[in-house]
Formats: structure tokens, C-alpha cells, sequence
């Protein structure tokens, strides 16, 4: 059951998801503060499901904003700090490391990227012990999947370099100033279409994790627990929506006037991008279980990214399901 809101907020739909809104400019009834959303990463294809949900949450009068960052460590920060409210990404590791206040509510994207080569430099994973390898960030899943891959072919990168943005370690693959990364669906199907045969994708086996969940303090998840609940219930929606009909993502860019930056090439890569992460299983329905969280407690330890927790493991140290909860009543 949807949360009731004051009628007279429908009026909040113009809010921008510019950082740094004047609330001054709105009328005095709807001066309730935005919900600041951190994302580590630049603008793209693959943001647009979360950009929707936010839309139809402020349509119900919760207002929202969001703010990109350099990186998921940034913007995991800012979160803590109080400089946003909400995060982007799958911060295991940061809550074990620091013990911080914040706690995973929606999970919104699984593990499925694809580790790729310059064929005209490397031929498989034992190519790269010892060489250099691009991921999205320090903490992220591709980080993560890279350090697996390690353990599991018994090599050793010399160093991993820090580059955001799946369609941006592409353009390097292509530019040749990088020759080994972790690109997702889209960008891995461009390098095909650009270079037929230049680049080759290195096997993956086994593995089922997050990718990018929403996280937030916890004095936050309480105080707004409410507004929490309804943009929980808006993407929990968006995501049926999405899996009934990926192909709808790209008349929902046009209709809210989404990343209207974006190139034209990338612009027409929409609908064939969310047909590919549904026919994949990357956009997975219901927001996440406890057996989620096991999974990727499980997968995590073996990329060496967390300790293994002792006994069992109490999932409460990473996520706060109470959201969800609220928001299928």
C-alpha cells in the first residue's frame, strides 16, 4: 500500500535534481529538504532506472536530488558526513572497515561485467599476472570480481587503476591507453562492433552478487522513514515495470527529460541496454533478501575484500530491510 502524502506536494514534480537547490525558491509548504542522492560514478545508459524511480518519487511529493561524484569512496563520505543522504553502491567492505552508521535498503543491480582484453597484447588470465588492470573503483563489485579472479587463476596484478564509468574504460580499451579492464553489456558490445576481433572477453564462472545497492545512514533510514518507504515502493515499481517491458526505459528518458546530454549513439543504445540486463538477470525484483546479503558476504570474502564473519553471520550489520518492509505493506 502506498504512503499517503499531503496532496498540495504534487506540486514538487519541477524540483531538478540540481545539487544545491535554493528551497527558498519553493513555496513555503513544500520546504520539506530533499532526499541527496550520492552516486560515485558519471552520468549514463545504465543510471536511468534510478533516475526514473526518483522522478516518480518526487511526482508523490517526495523531493529529490542527486549529485555525482569522482568516486563511490567520495561519495560513501559525503554520505556519512551529512553531505548527502543517500548512497550508490555496495559498501560491505567501508561498513566492516569503519564500523560507520550506514546500512544497505535496495538492492538494484547485480554482478554481470565482463573482464576484456586487448587481444593484440594479452590472450587470457595468465597473460596478467603482473600487469596493470583497470576497474571502476576502489570498493566497487568489478574491483571485487577482479581480486576473485586473481585467487582463482593464481596470478597477480601489478597495480589496479581507477577509472568510473564502464562506456569511459571502453573508450580507453579502443584509444589503446588501457589494455586490460571490466566493461558491463554495452560497453562490451561496442568494443565488438568498433573493433571486430580486437578484444577478448575473459571467462567468468560462478559468481552472483551485488553490484550497486542504495544505502544511508541510519538516523536517516528512522527520520525519514516515510519518504524512505515511498521511494522504496516507486522502485520497487520501476523495476517491474522494467522487467515487463525493458524497452519503456527510453520513452521514460524523453518524458522526464533525463540525461538530455547524452550522445546520440548512447541515446539509442537504451532500449537494447535494459533488454540485455533484464535477459541477464542484472535488474533483480523484490530489493533484496537476507540470502542476498549472505551471497555476497560469501563472494566478497573470497575476492578479499571482506573478513569472513565469525559464527553466523548477522546480516543487520550490513542492511536495514526495515524499508523494504514498510514499503509492501
Amino acid at each position: 500500500m502506498k504512503t499517503t502524502r499531503n496532496i498540495l506536494a504534487s506540486a514538487m514534480v519541477s524540483v531538478t535534481m540540481m545539487a544545491g537547490i535554493s528551497l527558498s525558491a519553493l513555496p513555503a509548504w513544500a520546504q520539506e529538504a530533499p532526499m541527496r542522492v550520492a552516486m560515485g560514478d558519471i552520468a549514463s545508459v545504465e543510471s536511468l532506472g534510478l533516475l526514473v524511480a526518483m522522478e516518480r518519487t518526487k511526482e508523490r511529493g517526495v523531493p529529490m536530488e542527486l549529485t555525482f561524484f569522482n568516486s563511490e569512496d567520495v561519495a560513501s563520505q559525503a554520505v556519512v558526513g551529512g553531505q548527502a543522504d543517500i548512497g550508490v553502491g555496495a559498501p560491505y567492505a567501508f561498513i566492516q572497515n569503519s564500523n560507520a552508521p550506514i546500512r544497505m535498503f535496495y538492492r538494484m543491480t547485480t554482478l554481470l561485467f565482463f573482464p576484456v582484453v586487448n587481444s593484440e597484447v594479452y590472450s587470457g588470465w595468465e597473460d596478467l599476472d603482473g600487469q596493470e588492470v583497470t576497474v571502476h573503483s576502489r570498493g566497487s563489485g568489478t574491483e571485487a570480481l577482479m581480486r576473485l579472479m586473481e585467487s582463482q587463476h593464481g596470478i597477480q596484478f601489478s597495480n589496479l587503476s581507477y577509472v568510473p564509468g564502464a562506456e569511459v574504460r571502453a573508450g580507453a580499451l579502443l584509444q589503446g591507453t588501457i589494455n586490460a579492464t571490466i566493461v558491463d553489456a554495452a560497453s562490451m558490445r561496442l568494443l565488438e562492433e568498433e573493433a571486430p576481433g580486437k578484444f577478448v572477453q575473459l571467462p567468468v564462472e560462478g559468481v552472483n552478487a551485488t553490484d550497486e545497492a542504495l544505502y544511508a545512514n541510519t538516523n536517516f533510514l528512522e527520520s525519514r522513514s516515510e519518504d524512505v518507504a515511498v521511494f522504496v515502493e516507486e522502485l520497487l515499481g520501476t523495476w517491474e515495470d522494467i522487467n515487463e517491458n525493458p524497452q519503456r526505459v527510453a520513452e521514460w528518458r524523453e518524458q522526464y527529460d533525463l540525461l538530455p546530454d547524452l550522445p546520440a549513439e548512447a541515446a539509442g543504445d537504451v532500449a537494447a541496454f535494459y533488454t540485455e540486463a533484464v535477459e541477464g538477470g542484472v535488474l533483480p525484483l523484490g530489493g533484496g533478501t537476507p540470502e542476498d546479503v549472505t551471497d555476497d558476504l560469501e563472494f566478497l570474502v573470497a575476492a578479499g575484500q571482506v573478513t569472513a564473519p565469525e559464527g553466523e553471520t548477522d546480516v543487520s550489520m550490513f542492511w536495514d530491510f526495515g524499508p523494504l518492509d514498510a514499503a509492501r505493506q
